[in-house]
This record gives C-alpha cells, sequence and structure tokens, in this order.
C-alpha cells in the first residue's frame, strides 16, 4: 500500500499532500466524484458519511454529514469552483464546528505508465488555522481516506 506524503512547512498556510495509486486517473477521479462512493471512502471507519448534497461541477455545491457510535453528528461543506475531468479539481472545504474557517483546496490527477498521483494543495486563510486543522488530527484522517480509496480502487479493478 502506497503512502501518503502530507507537507505543513512551519509558519505556511498551506498543506501539500500526495499519494499515487495504481489505477488510471479516469477511475480514480469517478471514484473521487461520485456521490454513491464517497461513504465509502471519505473520513476514518469510525464515522459514518452521508452525502447529503453534491453538485459536481462548477458552482455546484457540496455537503457531506458524519456521525460517530455516540450519535453526534459533524457537517462539512464547500463550493466546487473548477472541475477539468480526470484533470483537477478546485473547490473550498469548511467544518461546519468552526465556521469562518475555509480553506481552498486544488487536487489534480497525474497519471503515468497505469499510476495515478493525486496531489493536492489545501490553502487555509492563516498559519493558525492550519495548525489547528494539523493538531485536530486532519492528517490521521486523510490516511485513513487514502488508504480507503485505495480499497475501492482494488475492488473495483479487480
Amino acid at each position: 500500500m502506497a503512502k501518503l506524503n502530507v507537507i505543513a512547512e512551519p509558519g505556511k498556510q498551506e498543506m501539500h499532500y500526495s499519494r499515487t495509486f495504481d489505477a488510471p486517473k479516469a477511475l480514480v477521479y469517478k471514484i473521487y466524484t461520485d456521490p454513491t462512493l464517497i461513504p465509502q471512502w471519505w473520513g476514518p471507519r469510525y464515522l459514518t458519511t452521508h452525502v447529503e448534497k453534491m453538485e459536481v461541477r462548477a458552482g455546484g455545491i457540496w455537503r457531506y454529514v458524519q456521525h460517530d457510535q455516540q450519535g453526534n453528528e459533524f457537517g462539512f461543506h464547500g463550493v466546487y469552483h473548477s472541475l477539468t475531468p480526470s484533470e483537477e479539481i478546485i473547490s473550498t472545504f469548511e467544518f461546519e464546528g468552526t465556521p469562518g474557517h475555509v480553506t481552498l483546496d486544488t487536487v489534480k490527477f497525474e497519471e503515468v505508465d497505469g499510476k495515478t498521483t493525486l496531489i493536492g494543495q489545501s490553502v487555509f486563510q492563516s498559519v493558525a488555522d492550519r495548525d489547528e486543522m494539523a493538531e485536530a488530527g486532519a492528517e490521521g484522517g486523510m490516511i485513513e481516506s487514502m488508504d480507503r480509496l485505495e480499497e475501492i480502487l482494488a475492488r473495483v479493478s479487480a
């Protein structure tokens, strides 16, 4: 299993990450943008994810709601600003538990020899916002999400 590489340089308000999957980029992009598959890979396993809205188009909005075993609810939402199928997604991300702290996310899909590297950048409004997200366990959640995405890719490719 490939490893998620996360770079969060001290004093900068951005976070970069990448992960290579043994699958063509069209398939990785499809799973990344399919509202029926999001609940199977988005977020840690101990949470269930429900896609409330997902309009995969420029100007479209998305909202996911997660629940834990204790019945707590965690909402996330954003807006798709630009989509180039199988190439790039630019969107915003906001955790509803800390409203007003919005990131601008860019995800690129680059394929070489049938393997796709997902390259992401999250730009936060401040260094403090980025540091708070990191301290809240964002990297662990991203790692688990990417592991789960890889599991789906393996099932679909088999």
